[in-house]
């Protein structure tokens, strides 16, 4: 698969029911998602390796690439496309060593353009700041404001994604300052309309895009 990151990214939240974690994850693909990041906190390591195949099943039925959060081993025991790593995870490196040249890795670096750098120059795929609004998954995070994206876009080759209270209100807007995709947690899999919601994030993103690339032209 092409390591191009484009779009809606849509992370998982944080359930206690498997089942229904699972659901949730199968509306999004059905409403054109094509990449997913499985994120569990609170998840045991049994359940969280349950949760993880069942995910790599579902999104290889529908051509959709897997990311697991943190977790380089489990990301590869349960065959998915790669791994998205934090400060305190194994570095982009090792994790290249341990899941090979054709795995997705993703770098956290906060607010940082220096992680970034850095993030590139170890041999990430691409590289993620956030939180870019309030958000409950991300209470602590610095803020990055949207003129940090658009510096990061003019400096970094990667794709960037902004994650941190994205919506379908202001998606648009974080792509146009120079977000590559927008990874979305409640944003999407809160909506009592899953399907429906990936669908509206994914003509957003799309339009978003478009505008950019013909700004950039003009």
């Amino acid at each position: 698969m092409a390591k191009a990151i484009e779009g809606l990214y849509a992370v998982t939240p944080d359930l206690r029911d498997s089942v229904a974690l699972c659901d949730k994850v199968v509306a999004a693909l059905a409403g054109g998602v094509r990449l997913v990041q499985y994120r569990s906190k609170s998840a045991d390591t049994v359940r969280q390796a349950e949760e993880a195949a069942a995910l790599a099943s579902v999104c290889r039925r529908f051509r959709a690439r897997l990311i697991v959060n943190d977790d380089v081993q489990l990301a590869k025991s349960c065959g998915a496309d790669g791994v998205h790593l934090g400060a305190d995870d194994v570095p982009v490196a090792q994790a290249r060593r341990i899941l090979g040249p054709d795995a997705l890795i993703g770098a956290s670096c906060y607010s940082s353009l220096q992680l970034a750098s850095r993030a590139a120059a170890d041999g990430a795929d691409y590289v993620a700041f956030g939180a870019v609004f309030q958000s409950s998954t991300k209470p602590g995070a610095l803020p990055v404001s949207l003129s940090l994206l658009s510096e990061a876009r003019s400096t970094i080759e990667l794709p960037i994604v902004a994650i941190g209270g994205i919506s379908a209100h202001n998606a648009g807007r974080v792509i146009e300052a120079g977000a590559d995709a927008v990874a979305v947690v409640t944003g999407l899999f809160d909506a009592g309309d899953i399907e429906s919601e990936a669908r509206r994030l994914l003509e957003i993103t799309t339009a978003a895009l478009s505008r950019r690339a013909s700004a950039k032209a003009a």
